[in-house]
């Protein structure tokens, strides 16, 4: 019997191990001409940047606001599309006042009042935000829920509120602040499903933006009605006690634990961080708003879907339309957006709290050092948890909530102006003329909401 030679032997079996080696260094190769890349160093260095702003940004998008403008989508077509290009230099501007406030007093928004305004006022203030925001996290846990059970029918719905609420006071109260910032971070991207659900749509991008620029507004009540609903869900008052106070947290987590330190001078460079970080996050938030109201909007109104009544139909109506991708994908951001917003919904409602009656307070404490700030979390959620076992209509109550937002924000809104124009609380750094403009015009616009939803309620 011929035998083969050794060296063509060795040749032989080797050439597994040899493609595997090359395959090794062209894969090393690769990573590391990737890792070097010029663009995604650029773009990993923004993302290190993003801080509060972007989470809070996108924690704006909960299931309230998808819920709104779902509707917005479903009932009008493109014709509330443009709201999306109003909101976000209101919001963001709003948001950066909010921000400025925590960089340059080192305190949250409730901290402030407390210090500059009459009792009766920061009282006032604290009860309807604390109303809002438990109201809001009954809504969302019930929207949570009903798109849970899309996807897993069999799961209790009672069952999955309450893993829902033990998920969120989890990550909330066992997390270092450093953690739990990355967590919110991270979840965030949960909010590409919704552009991925308009792209699956293969739409007609030409015909799209016909029809978004042929906009007819009839300004009937039930549109004033969602025109308030979004307003309301885009600028809402836990989004400013959220803000201000996380923009303290990272000063604390940068070393600064004192007030007094809290209050150094605060340099350009981080008021240019902040501001990118802040915008980033609105631009971010208004983007994911529009492109919820084109995928509702080209999927359901133009196939003559235009009632959602239920947290099942907003998402079950998109199934046979677009298919069970678009439908996984709706469902599962209204699950994971809750996961964001609900905890900064409790979160703020305790910031506020704690800062009113002079608690300790801040994610940064254990917490047996701030017991009852993370006890007012707690109890915000057992409330909302509460609520939603009473069997809330989930879109109804999500646009109710909005809605409700809607005719807080501008009594908040207007101490917000007032103290970012404060010189003697914000020293150099008060806002400028087109700034507090732009504040006083995003408080009229949604007194005017306000009170046109109103009055379309009694009529």
């Amino acid at each position: 019997m011929n035998t083969l030679p050794k060296s063509t032997l060795e040749k032989i079996l080797s050439a597994p191990a040899v493609s595997l080696d090359k395959g090794l260094h062209s894969s090393g190769q690769w990573a590391k001409n990737f890792k070097n890349n010029k663009q995604l160093k650029k773009a990993g260095r923004f993302w290190h940047s993003l801080g509060p702003g972007f989470t809070t940004g996108a924690a704006d998008d909960d299931p309230s606001g998808i819920a709104t403008y779902s509707q917005a989508g479903a009932r009008y077509g493109f014709d509330l599309i443009w709201m999306a290009l109003l909101t976000f230099p209101l919001m963001a501007m709003v948001q950066e006042m909010c921000a400025r406030i925590g960089l340059v007093t080192g305190r949250g928004l409730a901290g402030n009042i407390r210090r500059h305004y009459k009792k009766w006022v920061l009282y006032l203030t604290t009860l309807l935000l604390f109303a809002a925001n438990t109201f809001n996290i009954g809504a969302n846990l019930s929207a949570m829920a009903s798109s849970a059970r899309l996807i897993l029918p069999e799961m209790n719905y009672k069952l999955l509120i309450i893993i829902f609420v033990a998920v969120s006071l989890f990550f909330q109260i066992f997390l270092s602040y450093a953690q739990y910032a990355k967590y919110l971070k991270w979840l965030t991207l949960i909010l590409l499903s919704y552009i991925l659900s308009a792209l699956s749509l293969h739409l007609n991008w030409r015909e799209v933006a016909n029809q978004i620029l042929a906009i007819q507004l009839n300004f009937s009540g039930d549109q004033i009605f969602l025109i308030c609903a979004i307003l309301g869900t885009t600028i809402s008052p836990y989004l400013f006690f959220w803000q201000t106070s996380q923009e303290v947290e990272e000063k604390i987590l940068a070393g600064q634990n004192t007030i007094k330190l809290r209050q150094n001078e605060v340099k350009p460079t981080e008021l240019k961080k902040m501001r990118t970080d802040v915008w980033s996050g609105m631009f971010f938030s208004n983007l994911i708003m529009f492109f919820i109201i084109l995928t509702c909007g080209a999927a359901l109104h133009n196939f003559g879907i235009t009632n959602i009544s239920t947290a099942s139909d907003a998402a079950e109506a998109l199934r046979p339309i677009a298919g069970d991708y678009t439908f996984y994908l709706f469902a599962l951001g209204i699950i994971g957006t809750g996961l964001l917003a609900v905890p900064v919904l409790a979160g703020s409602a305790s910031y506020t709290i704690a800062e009113t009656f002079g608690f300790k307070q801040g994610l940064f404490y254990k917490l047996k050092q701030a017991s009852a700030f993370y006890g007012v979390i707690i109890i915000a959620m057992l409330f909302g948890m509460s609520l939603s076992f009473f069997g809330l209509n989930p879109i109804k109550a999500l646009i109710y909530s909005a809605v409700i937002n809607g005719l807080v924000a501008p009594v908040i809104l207007i101490l917000i102006v007032q103290m970012a124009g404060n010189s003697k609380m914000m020293n150099k750094h008060v806002i400028g003329t087109r700034v507090k403009f732009i504040g006083w015009l995003t408080i009229f616009l949604m007194v005017i909401a306000g009170g046109a939803t109103i009055i379309s309620l009694i009529i």
